[in-house]
């Protein structure tokens, strides 16, 4: 059975034998749109070969009963596939469950990565003159100023520097996430937790429904209306929003909580996060009520050659296919770095910052070799998608196995150096920054 479907839900667990490593791999695999030659680009047929073989060691592993993988290198489609099954292959499925394949056209929840588009939707109300990053929230929200957050500024949220990282329990209430104006009554109310403005603290849920209120109320349209206007319509992206209609639902990868359980400290550094148990997390996302609502930080919901579609736009300075979304000052001021190195007091893991993304470091990052002016974001809990210039690539790394700790996660380590080391540093990058 292995040969034929790939590894089963009772491999995630991690399970290793002989069986597992020798399915055929092609029987589960999906391309998109015909790839570009990459002799056309730079490359060799062996450089992205080498890459996609990286990619289905890690689908050996039965941590992910889906991945996907877009790659555009000078503005070209070089790698588009996906492996696995987007439904019918969790560890929780009945025995006899349908299997699904996953498509290049399976949509993925960006999870953390939504911030990235939350940020952009923030600067593009700056490059049209209607905030300022160093304006007081409580300029246009004045609620927001309750418990000494007066002060706390665009640039603070932007940066994960607004004090309040810790997300309000009655948040992980999916009834509430039919009225945000409850969710934000909840946010008013908090208290920092540090001196805004000081220190780096991951948000990783309140700062988004901030950000939309903010939109809300300086553009007069809703988050979901304004990034469909601005970003998805324009671009020609199949979706590319926060949450499904429920008539797509469907079309989601189901997202399945793999590898060990955690255990002190990491349970409790995510859990102080998320603000519920990991394993509930897992739960939420995969619930109707999370998918077809509005989380801004947590679930834009795409597939992987849109993510990657999303990123080229910016390492080509703001322009898709000659329709100018942003700026080339706007995108310059979005990544500039904001906390170089410094210690995240919610992660507690050596961080840097820009106003919406997680930055590239020399000699090694998270986008792996000698790539220190790459920009873009992770999601729960292995998905990458981010910028190169110096390589002139944009990536989109999307999955739905969530193993947060696994020795079989060096796997994905691999596969970003994998990418950071086949395709070479560009001579001459589109959008220098």
């Amino acid at each position: 059975m292995v040969g034929e479907v790939g590894v089963k839900r009772w491999q995630i667990r991690g399970l290793s034998s002989k069986r597992v490593r020798a399915f055929d791999a092609e029987a589960v695999t999906a391309r998109g749109a015909p790839e570009a030659d990459p002799a056309s680009v730079g490359l060799g047929r062996e450089d992205v070969e080498s890459i996609w073989s990286a990619v289905v060691d890690f689908y050996k592993t039965g941590f992910h009963p889906a991945l996907g993988l877009c790659i555009r290198r000078r503005g070209e489609v070089i790698l588009d596939r996906t492996i696995g099954h987007a439904r019918g292959n969790s560890p929780d499925d009945p025995e006899g469950t349908p299997l699904v394949p996953a498509t290049t056209k399976t949509l993925f929840n960006f999870f953390s990565g939504s911030k990235a588009v939350t940020a952009m939707l923030v600067h593009l109300l700056v490059q049209r003159e209607q905030l300022h990053v160093d304006e007081p929230v409580a300029t246009f929200i004045p609620e927001f100023a309750r418990n000494r957050k007066h002060r706390i500024t665009v640039r603070d949220l932007l940066t994960h520097r607004a004090g309040i990282p810790d997300v309000p329990a009655e948040v992980a209430n999916l009834e509430l996430l039919q009225d945000p104006q409850r969710i934000l009554e909840l946010i008013y109310e908090l208290e920092p937790t540090y001196k805004p403005g000081t220190v780096p603290a991951y948000h990783a849920i309140t700062s988004g429904f901030v950000f939309a209120e903010l939109i809300q109320r300086i553009s007069g349209m809703g988050i979901r209306e304004l990034l469909h206007q601005a970003i998805s319509e324009p671009l020609g992206m199949s979706h590319f929003n926060f949450g499904v209609p429920a008539e797509r639902l469907d079309e989601v990868a189901v997202d399945a909580c793999t590898g060990p359980k955690l255990l002190w400290p990491l349970k409790d550094i995510f859990e102080n996060a998320l603000g519920v148990p990991f394993e509930q997390v897992i739960d939420i996302s995969n619930d109707p009520r999370f998918r077809t609502a509005i989380v801004p930080s947590a679930n834009l919901i795409a597939t992987a050659d849109d993510i990657c579609r999303f990123f080229e736009l910016l390492l080509a300075g703001g322009v898709y296919e000659g329709t100018r979304i942003f700026s080339e000052s706007t995108i310059r001021r979005a990544i500039e770095p904001q906390t170089p190195g410094q210690i995240d007091r919610t992660l507690f893991l050596p961080l840097s910052y820009s106003m919406g993304f997680m930055l590239g470091t020399d000699p090694v990052g998270l986008y792996g070799i000698r790539c220190g002016r790459a920009f873009g974001h992770v999601g729960l809990s292995n998905i990458l998608a981010w910028a190169d210039p110096e390589r002139d690539i944009a990536v989109a790394l999307m999955n739905s196995g969530k193993p947060l700790f696994a020795l079989d996660t060096r796997h994905w380590l691999e596969i970003v150096r994998r990418i950071s080391t086949r395709i070479p540093r560009d001579g001459s990058p589109r959008f220098p920054i």
